[in-house]
């Protein structure tokens, strides 16, 4: 469902910069196409307005995440400090990023990105498979309709991209985009379920109460290692999930179009010190994650493009005009198309939205009431 939503992200990105091409050949020689202006584009005021509110919140719970995340992992190497100080340490560290012009700064970064979460997710995988079981280990994976549906929030969090448009802006043939996605899930398959499973296999329903993994392995040089890398691809994340909100902001506030870069970079500081607040405040990791999948993910990432895709190509002119017709592993069907459109919105919309939405807020607010806000360590292995 990730890839075919991004799909039908990128089918509309190519129709809307084809028709702003047609009117004016330089229409985006110093301007970064957003999903919100593809979607204004396209279907006027109330789309732009729904596409600019979900997706900016999204990005914005994203960041803030990734400055828990690093918060929460360098702890796992230095615990004589609790996870809210290194969270305002690595959040001003986070400054940083307003210096990093567009996407196409963060080529070498992301790729290098690539190398340190292979790294962790195989350390993760190799070493849970070595040391086996757990003397007392058990598996009753979800006991409750809480903690299968916040799982299920989750899954659909990790398998959706929150920077399509502004990669693809960034690309120099957008349109293979699509492909690239393809091939990078398949890739992330190769991450993910094999340390999954394997942790799971070995530490079992203990991973229920540790959001982060390394907070159950023990502390070797590999470890550290793979605690390092984590950290700084969080930081190189930090500032790429960051990028659109830099961009919106510099919009609103007139500067984006500026030819002096320090104005640019100046203006993007209040985005930073917002997430830095907001990580401060509710540093609950894993709850987090799954409340931001059921409220904003799903609407940002499957529902918006599938409905936008239907509703952009109702006419049937609008269809023979489509640059992305449907492809030929559904027959060149647009029925087939409306059809798997259908049903993402329906599904996503049920499961991710409604049963997601109780699970996760439920499951946020009771780590709230047990932690408190402005947390100052949450699932730490020693008192402060």
């Amino acid at each position: 469902m990730g890839c075919w939503t991004c799909y039908m992200i990128t089918s509309l990105y190519a129709d809307y910069r084809a028709a702003k091409e047609k009117e004016n050949p330089k229409a985006f020689e110093n301007h970064t196409i957003q999903w919100y202006e593809v979607l204004g584009g396209l279907l006027g005021p109330y789309w732009r307005a729904a596409g600019i509110f979900f997706n900016t919140v999204l990005l914005f719970c994203t960041a803030t995440i990734q400055v828990i995340a690093c918060g929460s992992t360098v702890y796992y190497i230095k615990d004589s400090l609790p996870k809210r100080t290194w969270t305002i340490i690595f959040g001003a560290c986070c400054l940083v990023t307003v210096l990093i012009p567009s996407a196409h700064n963060y080529r070498v970064l992301s790729f290098s990105g690539i190398l340190m979460t292979t790294y962790t997710a195989w350390y993760l995988t190799i070493t849970a498979v070595i040391h086996g079981k757990d003397p007392d280990v058990t598996h009753s994976g979800a006991k409750n309709v809480v903690q299968y549906f916040t799982g299920a929030t989750n899954i659909l969090y990790a398998f959706g991209s929150t920077v399509t448009v502004e990669i693809m802006h960034a690309m120099w043939k957008p349109r293979k985009f699509k492909l690239v996605y393809l091939y990078a899930i398949v890739y992330i398959f190769t991450l993910t379920l094999p340390s999954a499973i394997a942790v799971y296999w070995r530490f079992g329903d203990k991973m229920l109460d540790n959001a982060n993994a390394f907070a159950v392995f023990p502390k070797t040089k590999f470890r550290d290692a793979a605690v390092i890398l984590m950290l700084m691809h969080q930081f190189i994340q930090f500032g790429l999930i960051s990028l659109p909100i830099f961009i919106i902001w510099e919009k609103f506030v007139g500067v984006h179009h500026s030819k002096y870069y320090v104005l640019r970079a100046i203006a993007r500081i209040p985005v930073v010190l917002a997430t830095w607040f907001i990580a401060i405040m509710i540093p609950f990791f894993g709850p987090i994650n799954s409340a931001v999948g059921s409220l904003l993910v799903t609407f940002s990432v499957y529902l918006i493009p599938c409905s936008a895709h239907m509703v952009a190509n109702f006419k049937s002119t609008a269809r023979k005009a489509a640059i992305e017709q449907p492809p030929t592993w559904i027959l060149r069907s647009w029925t087939l198309v409306y059809l798997l459109n259908s049903f993402i919105t329906v599904w996503v919309l049920i499961v991710g939205f409604g049963f997601g939405v109780y699970a996760s807020v439920r499951n946020l607010v009771d780590q709230i009431d047990s932690f408190g806000l402005f947390a100052r360590c949450y699932q730490c292995t020693r008192k402060y």
